[in-house]
C-alpha cells in the first residue's frame, strides 16, 4: 500500500456578478471588477506555486467564468469539470463532489457559492488559525481558502483538513 500525500483543496467563491434584469440566476455573469479579481486569483495561486490537477465548477456562468479567469492566471491548468451538483449546493453535496475525486489527484479547485463554501470550508477546517478565523467570519467573492490533508478524497469528512491561506484577491 502507498504513503499517502498531503494533498491541496482551494474552495473558492465564485468573483462578482451582475445582477442583470430579465437574467436568470443561474446565467448571471461576472462584472469587470470580478473579472480582474478571478484572474488575480489565478496569478497569486501561479506565483505561490499552486496548481490545480483538477477543476470542479458549478455549471452557473459567473463560476465558469471565474474558472475561466483563474486559468488564465495560472497559465496551465486543466478544463474544469463542471457540475450541476455545486449550483447552490450545501456543504455535504459539495463534499459528495469532492469525495469522488480520484486519489491520484494532489490538488483541487472548486468553485462554488455561498453559503455552501464558507460551510465547506469551517466543516473541513480542524485548526485555530488567523485563516480559518477570516474564512469563518467572512467570505467575499473572489475569496478562497487553501487546505491541506492527508485524508484521501473519498473519506474527507469533517476536522480533516488545515487551513494554511484564506486569500481575499483585490485590485486596484
Amino acid at each position: 500500500m502507498s504513503k499517502p500525500f498531503t494533498k491541496r483543496l482551494l474552495i473558492m467563491r465564485h468573483a462578482k456578478s451582475a445582477w442583470p434584469p430579465g437574467v436568470a440566476d443561474l446565467d448571471r455573469p461576472l462584472l469587470p471588477r470580478g473579472v480582474r479579481e478571478a484572474s488575480l486569483a489565478g496569478t497569486w495561486l501561479h506565483s505561490n506555486g499552486i496548481r490545480p490537477d483538477v477543476i470542479l465548477c458549478s455549471t452557473a456562468t459567473r463560476a465558469q467564468q471565474t474558472c475561466a479567469k483563474v486559468r488564465s492566471g495560472l497559465g496551465d491548468a486543466p478544463e474544469p469539470d463542471l457540475h450541476d451538483a455545486l449550483y447552490a449546493a450545501s456543504a455535504v453535496r459539495m463534499l459528495a463532489v469532492i469525495n469522488h475525486v480520484l486519489e491520484t489527484a494532489r490538488c483541487v479547485l472548486l468553485v462554488a457559492h455561498m453559503p455552501g463554501v464558507q460551510e465547506l470550508v469551517t466543516r473541513l477546517a480542524s485548526n485555530d488559525s488567523e485563516a480559518s478565523a477570516d474564512a469563518a467570519f467572512r467570505y467575499p467573492t473572489s475569496a478562497f481558502a487553501v487546505l491541506e490533508t492527508l485524508t484521501p478524497w473519498a473519506e474527507l469528512d469533517g476536522r480533516d483538513a488545515e487551513i494554511t491561506h484564506f486569500v481575499v484577491p483585490r485590485g486596484g
